[in-house]
């Protein structure tokens, strides 16, 4: 009788998301649209992300710019542009907001390039975590009638196979982003 993974990849594939959602959020110096669209804006009452409340695009590397559907919202978009740990520097021209995206120097891209490792590093952790979690889950089944030790010894390395590929998966990832920001 072998283990079932099937809640176990999807923990793993949650981890790939939050650390890819955490990893879109490193300004790599040339202008996506995913660098702002997440950013919540207080409009009609709620805090709503920016997505859902203008178009933005990239017409070059170094600019960004959100033209709101609605009009009324656009002093509140340009506040939460402008605020806290978003500290972009938008500036209104009529019903566009335009946002510069600076290049990055050398020293702060490498700066980033180890941010990313930190990151990815805090993703295997919670990995780590899960298997740990799983294993023990596989372990437990030793005094079940129907599970002899070679079915525990599959499943175990079944659990280490998934296990490494979601790590590698992971540190692909980190990869990426770091050759993104060096290639700029």
């Amino acid at each position: 009788m072998a283990f079932d993974y099937t809640d176990l990849e999807l923990k793993f594939e949650q981890v790939l998301e939050i650390v890819g959602d955490d990893l879109k959020g490193i300004k790599t110096g040339r202008a996506k649209p995913a660098m702002v669209e997440d950013v919540m804006v207080e409009a009609y009452g709620t805090r709503m992300p920016l997505k859902e409340l203008a178009s933005i695009t990239a017409p070059d590397p170094h600019l960004i710019t959100v033209q709101p559907w609605d009009q009324s919202v656009i002093g509140a978009v340009e506040k939460a542009l402008s605020s806290g740990q978003n500290q972009f520097n938008p500036s209104v021209d009529g019903q566009l907001i335009r946002i510069p995206v600076p290049a990055l120097t050398g020293e702060k891209r490498e700066e980033l390039v180890k941010l990313v490792a930190v990151r990815i590093e805090s993703g295997k952790q919670m990995i780590r975590s899960q298997r740990t979690d799983t294993k023990k889950e596989v372990e437990a089944q030793k005094h079940q009638v129907d599970v002899s030790e070679d079915d525990i010894k599959n499943d175990l390395k079944k659990l280490d196979e998934i296990t490494a590929w979601y790590n590698e998966k992971l540190e692909q990832v980190g990869e990426a982003k770091a050759e993104e920001l060096r290639d700029l």
